[in-house]
C-alpha cells in the first residue's frame, strides 16, 4: 500500500526534545515501512526516518532560529504539496488536525485523520459539521466524547518501538519522576505534594513554553526549592530511558482531559509504574493495579506509593508489549486504511 503521512511542522520528526504528535509519526511511518508498505513522510527536512521523505521545510519551527510571526505560511505550502502528489497515493494519512479540511474535499474519501489534541473546543463541533465527509481516528475513546457524531472511523492507541525504552527490573533511583510540559493542567504542583507528603525526592524533566511562563516563574519556581525537588529541563529520548527505567514511579497527576498520555507507556516500556489521575484517556490506558494505580486526590497518590512494592515491572513491559508496541499501533492503522479501500471499491461499483 502507498501511504502518505503529512505531519505538522513544530518539531522535528522524532522531536529532538519534547513532542507527541510528530515522535507518533516517526514511529508510525517506521513501522509501516517494516511491515512492507511504500510510506512517504511530509515533514521537515531534519526528520530522521526509514519511509521516502518530502522536506516541506528546511527545518522544524521550533529549532529555527528565525523569528516567526505565524507557522500558517509553512503549512500551508505542504499541503499545497501534499495536493499536488495526491495521486500518488493509496491513503493520505494527516496528522495536522483539520487544516487540510478546505484543500481535500474532492477525495476525502482517500484521507484519514488523526486527532491528537483535546475536541471540547468551542468552535469545533461547527467545523467537523461543516466537513464531515472526513474520516477520523481519535487517540483514546475518552478523547471524541466531546464530537459524538463526527465521522469517526475507530479508535488507535499510541505504540513505541520496543527497543526505544529498554526494560528495567530494579530500578536504583529511588525517585519518583515527573516527565512532560510545565503547565497549569499538568498539574507539577500535585506532583511535588505527593513526593513531599510520600517521602519520596522527585525529579522533574520538563518544556516550559512561552505561553506558561508566568505560570511557572508564579506558581511553580517557588516549590522547587523544596529538599528532594530537582528541576532537570527539558529531556529528549536518550535520556528518558533512564530517566523513567530507574524511577520507582511515574506520577501523571494531570487536570484536564488528556486525549492520550505518551508518557505513560514511554514509563510502561521500562517497567515504571504510573500513578494517573482519574481523567481523560488515564482509565483507559492504565490498567489499575497492573501497569499503575488511578487515583483522585493526594491522598490515594501518597498511598499508591507506599504499595509501589506490589508491582511486577515485567508485567508492566509485558503489558506495553502488548497493547502499545508501534508495530502494533502499524497494524491498527492498516486495517483502517484497508477499510477505507473496501469502501472506495463499494462506491465505484454502486
Amino acid at each position: 500500500m502507498k501511504i502518505a503521512q503529512i505531519s505538522p511542522l513544530y518539531e522535528s520528526v522524532p522531536p529532538r526534545l519534547y513532542g507527541g504528535t510528530e515522535r507518533v509519526v516517526a514511529h508510525l511511518s517506521d513501522a509501516l515501512v517494516a511491515a512492507g508498505h511504500e510510506v512517504t513522510l511530509f515533514a521537515s527536512a531534519d526528520a530522521r526516518t526509514s519511509a521516502c521523505l518530502a522536506p516541506v521545510r528546511d527545518q522544524a519551527i521550533r529549532l529555527d532560529p528565525t523569528p516567526l510571526k505565524s507557522n500558517v505560511a509553512a503549512h500551508l505550502s505542504m499541503m499545497d504539496e501534499v495536493r499536488r502528489r495526491a495521486g500518488e497515493f493509496d491513503v493520505l494519512h494527516f496528522h495536522v488536525d483539520l487544516l487540510h479540511f478546505p484543500f481535500f474535499e474532492d477525495c476525502a474519501e482517500r484521507t484519514l485523520t488523526t486527532l491528537h489534541g483535546r475536541l471540547d473546543h468551542k468552535d469545533l463541533p461547527e467545523l467537523y459539521r461543516r466537513w464531515p465527509r472526513y474520516p477520523l481516528v481519535s487517540i483514546s475513546d475518552h478523547q471524541r466524547r466531546p464530537l459524538p457524531h463526527a465521522h469517526w472511523l475507530g479508535t488507535v492507541h499510541h505504540g513505541l518501538p520496543p527497543d526505544l525504552y529498554p526494560f528495567v527490573a530494579e530500578p536504583s533511583g529511588g525517585y519518583l519522576a515527573f516527565l512532560g510540559r510545565i503547565s497549569p493542567e499538568k498539574r507539577l504542583d500535585r506532583a511535588i505534594e505527593i513526593a513531599r507528603r510520600a517521602g519520596y525526592p522527585l525529579k522533574i524533566a520538563a518544556k516550559v513554553d512561552k505561553a506558561d511562563l508566568d505560570y511557572f516563574h508564579e506558581t511553580i519556581e517557588p516549590l522547587l526549592g523544596a529538599p528532594g525537588i530537582e528541576f532537570v529541563g527539558e529531556i529528549g529520548d536518550a535520556q528518558k530511558a533512564e530517566f523513567l527505567g530507574q524511577a520507582a514511579a511515574l506520577l501523571f497527576p494531570i487536570d484536564w482531559p488528556e486525549p492520550f498520555g505518551l508518557v505513560m507507556i514511554e514509563a510502561m516500556a521500562c517497567g515504571t509504574p504510573v500513578i494517573g489521575w482519574n481523567c481523560g484517556s488515564v482509565p483507559e490506558v492504565l490498567d489499575e493495579g497492573l501497569s499503575g494505580r488511578i487515583v483522585d486526590s493526594i491522598d490515594a497518590a501518597v498511598a499508591a506509593v507506599a504499595d509501589l512494592r506490589d508491582f511486577d515491572r515485567a508485567r508492566i513491559r509485558a503489558v506495553f508489549e502488548r497493547r502499545y508496541s508501534a508495530a502494533a499501533m502499524a497494524q491498527d492503522y492498516v486495517q483502517l486504511y484497508t477499510r477505507l479501500a473496501a469502501h472506495r471499491g463499494r462506491l465505484k461499483r454502486a
